[in-house]
């Protein structure tokens, strides 16, 4: 009799206890928004991966709180999913979840409401829930709503937010209703000009107005120089796209200059035209243009980066015959190197002291690369090819 209390006893803890956690819905992807739909709430989705410690931590600390519980099963519709297994894969995707545990808020129509991530106490993990959970966040469809001229700048700032990544059209047009409809009077935030950044594109963008006519509070947060930097480039994007021959698969480099000098001066103008040759010939694999544009622009390679210098010295590997131009990039898998040896550049590196004919410094190399791969738990394969060569 004792065995069946006790027995009774511990499954009714079991049940009050799950009855006080954040009751999560087993129930595919689709069917959790047709519900949430129907119900008229929003969709609270764990995103989790089955490694991850935090995510954990939420599970055994945070989700099995009474608070949590009765505010999340009251107000959202709730799930959980492994964004390494079946269906959470697409979530990932489709949300732009890159890091976990990612808490996804979903309306009815399936877009994002709002995304945050982390580790939270109970009382953080509340009142967000209790923040998104506003009447404005369940009227439709943001596209809808958007559709239907809706001015109201937390909508806008919102959807900014939560679509930068993954619809950047549309967040760019919410960018442009927001500013459009920002007063002059109503000073820019630091969130304001982030945002304003990141969705301008060319001097022909609406939002371009607002950057020049604003110019004194931008600066406020932003050097100077870093502002006519920025500046030289969005005029100089229209320019580099008129340059480019798609036909013939070049750029008019006469007309590039011409059009360009005058805009940001002389040498501003050849760094960007360098840099597009480079972009342009790479992307349409015209490795004798590409060559030519990489000598020049990488002349004085002191000044450059090492993974600049290395990825140019890999495509050089691989697509140039040239013995001068091998050496040259020979010099910049050496500069690489020196400021830090990975399994990469050290392949890189012995891949060409192969190619130019010194085969000790590249068997050196090669097992150099192979060791840093091992070490890392990364793929030796390519080392290992050439060992192979090298023998």
């Amino acid at each position: 009799m004792k065995k069946i209390v006790s027995g009774l006893f511990i499954f009714l803890t079991i049940l009050l206890f799950a009855q006080e956690s954040i009751q999560f819905q087993e129930i595919p992807f689709k069917d959790l928004i047709t519900k949430a739909k129907k119900e008229n709430k929003l969709v609270f989705i764990d995103a989790y991966a089955s490694w991850c410690g935090p995510c954990k931590m939420m599970e055994k600390n945070v989700f099995t709180k009474k608070s949590v519980g009765d505010y999340y099963n009251t107000n959202f519709v709730n799930a959980r999913f492994d964004m390494e297994k079946g269906e959470g894969r697409e979530i990932a995707a489709k949300y732009g979840v890159r890091s976990y545990p990612t808490y996804l808020f979903l309306n009815g129509d399936g877009e994002l409401v709002s995304q945050n991530m982390g580790y939270m106490e109970e009382s953080m993990f509340l009142a967000m829930a209790q923040d998104i959970n506003s009447p404005n966040n369940k009227k439709g469809s943001l596209k809808d709503r958007f559709a239907k001229g809706e001015k109201d700048p937390e909508f806008l700032m919102n959807i900014m937010k939560l679509n930068s990544t993954t619809d950047f059209d549309f967040a760019k047009k919410a960018s442009e209703r927001y500013f459009e409809n920002k007063k002059s009077t109503e000073e820019l935030t630091r969130d304001d000009i982030g945002f304003m950044l990141f969705f301008l594109k060319s001097t022909e963008d609406p939002n371009y107005k607002v950057f020049t006519s604003r110019k004194k509070e931008i600066i406020k947060y932003l050097p100077e120089e870093t502002y006519k930097e920025f500046d030289n480039q969005l005029k100089l994007s229209k320019v580099v796209e008129q340059s480019i021959d798609d036909k013939n698969k070049r750029i008019n480099e006469e007309y590039f200059m011409k059009t360009a000098e005058p805009l940001v001066g002389k040498y501003d103008a050849q760094i960007k035209l360098n840099q597009t040759k480079l972009s342009y010939y790479e992307q349409n694999n015209n490795f004798p243009e590409y060559e030519k544009a990489a000598l020049e622009y990488y002349k004085n390679s002191d000044s450059f980066e090492p993974n600049q210098l290395l990825k140019a010295a890999w495509i050089f590997s691989d697509h140039v015959k040239t013995p001068s131009s091998l050496k040259k990039a020979l010099e910049w898998a050496e500069k690489s190197v020196m400021r830090g040896e990975t399994s990469e550049s050290t392949y890189i590196l012995a891949k060409l002291y192969f190619l130019t004919g010194n085969n000790e410094m590249a068997k050196t190399y090669a097992e150099m690369s192979r060791n840093l791969a091992v070490q890392a738990k990364k793929d030796s394969t390519l080392a290992e090819g050439l060992l192979k060569q090298l023998k």
